[in-house]
């Protein structure tokens, strides 16, 4: 039943286009297949790799799957707003009008058109967005720090090492004091990734490159995963904290792990353990994957949260229904009592649907600033 269900798309676009059209009889059929293959992508990415996490297919094909999906999912919500319109009119005065088969012809055609743009989208080496945040308490040892924000990068069949070195090379040249990568860094096994994510060991930054776990390293050994970025130079904040100094000024970066940790039988996001020690007078920048506990964390005195998990909705209407199982943040900066939230869009994105339409990846560099 469950496989069933991401064939309902497929299954409309069938009886709404495919079915009525006059077209001969083998190439309905071959169209029908095709529908029906695109539809269980998750399936495939399954059987190839045993986690739908983790599409094993050549890089074109997995393209061409996201592109095919997201064609057919588009084309689906469109021929729903058709018939919706048409059912709505056929019961005003005057109504009765009917969707003519040119229309759901047009829809298709544009729906390829957009899924293609927002391929295109999702798998570009991310552009810069700069981020001020105002920190009443910040020292002004720290007034002008910058920290660029990663998150998300997802590498895999789909975002490989040609890929990560180009973000690399573009996050070096911005020469930021401090790098943070707020999780899911990969989607696969330690020996599907190994070189994809070797570029990471190049990630250079004065403060250091520090990061936490995102729910994705739980799907894949997570010990192994933890070992391996941390001989990459990668330091992993799990439930812990370092101080940042400048004189005898100071900042706590501190770092949680992933609300579905204790689903794999590791520990859950502690934030009293990571802040244990810590000095008193210092803000703290916490990093955590996932948004949703920030309104937590705003009541224990952090002063910045930076997070991803959200991949910014996707593609702009979806991102509504994200927000939803994400506390309601799901893109760019809330304001929590005392502490700013900075929630990023994502460097990458999962391979399973990596669709961007209006909610676009990025780098983010994030300048403190000591407020009046």
């Amino acid at each position: 039943m469950i496989r069933l269900i991401p064939s309902l798309p497929a299954v409309y676009v069938i009886a709404r286009v495919v079915w009525p059209s006059p077209w001969p009889f083998a190439l309905k059929l071959s169209v029908i297949v095709l529908l029906l293959v695109a539809s269980q992508y998750h399936l495939w990415c399954r059987l190839s790799s045993g986690s739908v996490f983790a599409p094993e297919f050549p890089r074109p094909v997995v393209i061409l799957f996201n592109w095919m999906f997201g064609a057919l999912a588009l084309t689906a919500a469109m021929l729903l707003a058709l018939d919706a319109s048409a059912l709505i009119g056929g019961v005003l005065p005057g109504g009765g009008w009917v969707v003519a088969m040119s229309w759901r012809y047009a829809a298709g055609l544009a729906a390829l058109v957009l899924a293609a743009l927002a391929v295109g989208q999702a798998l570009r080496v991310p552009p810069l967005k700069d981020v001020t945040v105002a920190i009443p308490d910040l020292p002004h040892g720290f007034d002008g720090y910058t920290i660029l924000h990663l998150s998300d990068l997802h590498i895999s069949r789909l975002f490989p090492m040609r890929w990560a070195e180009a973000v690399v090379a573009r996050a070096n040249a911005l020469r930021t004091d401090l790098i943070v990568v707020t999780g899911d860094f990969i989607d696969g096994s330690l020996a599907s990734r190994r070189s994809d994510v070797a570029p990471l060991r190049a990630l250079t930054a004065p403060d250091g490159v520090w990061a936490v776990p995102g729910n994705h390293e739980y799907f894949f050994d997570y010990e192994a995963w933890m070992r391996h970025l941390a001989g990459l130079g990668i330091r992993m904040l799990a439930n812990a904290h370092t101080v940042l100094r400048r004189a005898d000024e100071a900042l706590v970066v501190a770092g949680v792990t992933d609300r579905s940790a204790p689903v794999t039988g590791h520990p859950g996001p502690d934030l009293a353990a990571a802040l244990a020690g810590a000095p008193a007078y210092a803000p703290v920048v916490l990093l955590d994957h996932q948004p949703g506990n920030a309104a937590r964390s705003a009541a224990q005195g952090v002063r910045l949260q930076l997070s991803g998990h959200t991949h910014g909705g996707m593609i702009r209407g979806l991102d509504r229904l994200v927000a939803r199982g994400n506390a309601g943040f799901v893109s760019g900066a809330y304001q929590i009592g005392g502490m700013r939230l900075y929630v990023s869009n994502g460097t990458g994105l999962w391979p399973g649907f990596a669709l961007r339409l209006g909610r676009p990846s990025e780098l983010t560099r994030i300048t403190l600033r000591t407020s009046p």
